[in-house]
């Protein structure tokens, strides 16, 4: 009579284990749910926030100066800054002051970026050539209001990893190349404008070739490392070069061929 009631309570035993084995699961699975849900409404309480600092810096280092442009407002207030700069920086990313990226190089900041932009006069359909990538901040601004982007940068770790980014956040009309940007991109010329992101101590002759005849147009930083820079706008009408100096920068110098 005593091995039945032995064996009884052994599968008694059995069946409360696993009763609080299971019990214990569910437990740790709520508790990790709990925690997801808090790490999802923390992330989203960021995105607000930085949402709200964009649209500050829109209104008070954009609007508040001289950046008019619609199409250029716009793209400001869209693309997400703080997603282009390390996440132990990104409490500064609508500041108005460069930032590292890595590579000691920098994202402009965003008055600079706003200004280069309005500056090429962008209507809509433009195909556009962005010399220095870094980041891909600026080449995200643009692809907002042109029809194509290709940009070249001469640091492969910051190609790959803005092009990682820009695929992350969508975009389908940013073309990336590694190389040295004195060159251009030769192979999708004529661009109706292109926009350089760093200083050359000259003009590349390559750039003003790789622009269209009549209409195109360059914003590029002129000036050595020790110079005084020149944010320089250059157009060219019926295949005549015309330039005109703009306002005093400081850009990272353009390295490869122009050092």
């Amino acid at each position: 009579m005593k091995k039945p009631l032995v064996f009884i309570s052994l599968i008694f035993l059995i069946l409360l284990l696993i009763v609080i084995y299971e019990h214990d699961k569910i437990d740790e699975i709520d508790v990790y749910k709990e925690y997801i849900e808090e790490k999802q409404d923390q992330e989203e309480d960021k995105e607000e926030i930085f949402t709200q600092r964009r649209q500050d810096m829109v209104i008070n280092q954009l609007q508040g100066r001289d950046i008019t442009d619609p199409k250029v407002l716009q793209a400001m207030l869209t693309v997400p800054r703080h997603k282009f700069v390390d996440e132990h920086i990104r409490e500064s990313a609508y500041n108005d002051y460069p930032l590292p990226i890595g590579e000691g190089q920098t994202i402009s900041q965003p008055y600079i970026v706003a200004l280069m932009t309005q500056l090429l006069d962008l209507k809509g359909e433009e195909k556009v050539l962005e010399i220095g990538t870094g980041s891909g901040y600026q080449a995200a601004v643009l692809a907002e209001i042109v029809k194509e982007v290709y940009t070249v940068e001469i640091y492969e770790s910051l190609s790959k990893k803005s092009e990682k980014l820009i695929k992350d956040l969508g975009y389908k009309n940013i073309h990336f190349k590694i190389g040295d940007g004195y060159y251009g991109w030769e192979e999708y010329t004529p661009y109706d404008a292109i926009i350089v992101t760093c200083a050359p101590d000259h003009v590349p002759p390559p750039l003003i070739q790789q622009i269209r005849e009549d209409g195109g147009r360059m914003v590029i930083p002129v000036g050595g490392i020790w110079m005084v820079q020149t944010l320089m706008k250059i157009e060219k009408i019926k295949g005549e070069v015309k330039s005109k100096g703009i306002i005093g920068v400081r850009f990272v110098p353009m390295i490869g061929h122009s050092r």
